[in-house]
């Protein structure tokens, strides 16, 4: 049986989603022998120039030499798999949108000068190439990347959470941190896929796995929270802080 090719592939980000495949020392190198992995450079220095049936990627696009090297890899990829946060939604940094790119370079480097070809934002995959199917979280879950490499092994179309956080909630009994004890919780508007982890320890979600594509309330979350003596700054950083570029949380973010 001829094994696809695989490819793991960075931009503009942390590298987290790596490291927490990396750390599935348990089932790692059974999950990789079903694939021929063709580069993974923070776990080898192998680097085959070939196409691949898939390629993960992470990180935002973020600079000219990002969206050159992803415009690359869609051209050489069957299947492209944007992998957390950043690669979705261009991650942490992109609650920079808006903000002149010449203040971050002074804020952080001291100069007005483009030091490393920055785009002026950090854009997630979907906003550059096409992609296939993106696997949200600040990192992932490494049981969602197991079932859906092994679907992808298989030619099964992965199945994704398309729900959110509070379905999770509710499946394990957890008490509604919004209406129980008046918490400013992202649940209802944050991809699941965690099992609820936070809420299960009694803390609000903070939609670290980003928001639930195309169908986040997020005007209705905005209005609860601020029924609940929340004030709207406090609730719109919070919202941007994953999920900047979301259509109803960049109006919210443009607007203020």
């Amino acid at each position: 049986m001829v094994k696809p090719k695989v490819g793991f592939y960075s931009l503009t980000g942390c590298q987290g989603e790596y490291l927490t495949i990396l750390g599935m020392e348990d089932s790692l190198l059974d999950l990789l022998s079903l694939v021929e992995v063709v580069e993974f450079k923070l776990a080898s220095s192998v680097e085959l120039p070939v196409s691949v049936d898939v390629a993960f990627v992470e990180g935002s696009v973020s600079t000219k030499k990002d969206l050159e090297y992803l415009e690359e890899i869609r051209r050489k990829s069957g299947t492209l798999v944007a992998l957390g946060n950043c690669a979705v939604w261009g991650g942490i940094q992109a609650s920079t949108t808006g903000t002149d790119w010449k203040d971050l370079m002074r804020s952080v480097y001291g100069t007005d000068e483009n030091l490393y070809g920055f785009l002026g934002e950090h854009k997630g995959l979907s906003e550059v190439v096409q992609v296939d199917y993106e696997l949200q979280g600040c990192p992932i879950e490494g049981r969602e990347f197991t079932e859906l490499l092994v679907d992808l092994v298989r030619g099964v179309r992965p199945v994704l959470p398309d729900y959110p956080v509070c379905v999770e909630c509710k499946l394990r009994e957890i008490p509604c941190l919004i209406v129980e004890r008046g918490l400013p919780c992202l649940g209802p508007i944050t991809v699941a896929g965690c099992d609820a982890r936070c809420p299960s320890y009694d803390t609000a979600c903070i939609g670290c796995r980003g928001p639930l594509r195309d169908e986040a309330n997020v005007s209705g979350e905005l209005e609860t929270l601020l029924k609940r003596g929340y004030d709207r700054k406090t609730l719109i950083d919070l919202m941007s802080m994953f999920g900047a570029r979301y259509g109803e949380v960049a109006k919210l973010v443009a607007g203020r």
